[in-house]
């Protein structure tokens, strides 16, 4: 058994991973996120529970660059008291646990390579689409984080008036055109003729964020998640057709593109860096 751990922007979750699957579950919102004792504090109450079963390990998935070595996260998101923290010295003096820790999204990606839609795959990009656009790589079955633990980072290349996340994220929606993803979602869902065409020119973005994954990456498969990653019928059909005029085609027509299923994916993720390490 191993615990893994997920340290959102607004939530905590933290589970047990036995034989796959995620057996326990438990989750807190951060009630304070401009005090590090206090987030700190409620991290180390949610995971104390499971610290004191048989397990080998803990895994964490934050949202920001980690020094993967010394166990360092920096400037988490959304947390702004969390600009420096060592955060594998606290959590192993207070459990007697190894501890290992790494960026969300690679956490999600490695969910998906060891657990889900994408383990019979070696070469996997994970896409996390919510607040942010994030990118996981799996290469040769191993997880690529680069020098920096900041690979992948797709979202921040140039595009447009402004660069591919502001267009492949909550932001599209919310600053562009007025309204949440959910609320889009949920016109959608109604046969709403505006919300339709914002998926619809959501998809186009999307589109061509995917082929800068496949001009740098040439992966077996792309794993969509994230909270936006939920409209994917309103999207689909439009993200493929951006991809028509890629330079190679075979490339495309080899490319397999899924949306997730496995909302503890990155939870089991978190976990499995236990076993990678060990």
């Amino acid at each position: 058994m191993t615990i893994g751990v997920d340290l959102g922007g607004s939530t905590i979750r933290a589970g047990i991973e036995q034989d796959g699957t995620i057996t326990q579950l438990s989750r807190v919102a951060l009630e304070n996120k401009a005090s590090l004792s206090a987030t700190l504090s409620q991290l180390l109450e949610l995971i104390r529970p499971y610290a004191k079963l048989p397990v080998k390990g803990i895994g964490v998935g934050v949202p920001s660059v980690v020094d993967i070595e010394k166990g360092i996260v920096y400037n988490v998101v959304n947390i702004p008291s969390w600009e420096r923290v060592e955060l594998r010295n606290i959590l192993e003096e207070e459990f007697g646990l190894p501890v290992f820790i790494n960026n969300d999204v690679n956490c999600f990606t490695l969910g998906e390579h060891r657990y889900g839609l994408a383990r019979t795959y070696s070469s996997v990009v994970g896409m996390a689409i919510g607040t942010g656009l994030g990118s996981g790589l799996i290469t040769n079955n191993r997880l690529y984080m680069g020098h920096n633990c900041g690979a992948g980072e797709i979202g921040m290349l140039p595009y447009l008036d402004r660069n591919l996340e502001y267009y492949v994220c909550s932001h599209f929606f919310e600053k562009k055109h007025g309204l949440t993803a959910y609320d889009a979602q949920r016109a959608a869902l109604r046969g709403n003729t505006r919300a339709l065409k914002i998926w619809e020119e959501f998809g186009m973005h999307l589109g061509y964020a995917i082929k800068a994954v496949i001009y740098a990456y040439d992966p077996e498969v792309i794993v969509l998640g994230g909270s936006i990653a939920k409209g994917y019928d309103f999207f689909k059909d439009t993200m493929l057709h951006s991809l028509d005029d890629f330079a190679f085609p075979q490339s495309v027509r080899r490319l397999k593109i899924m949306r997730s299923e496995d909302d503890c994916i990155a939870l089991l993720g978190a976990a499995a860096l236990v076993d990678q390490a060990l």
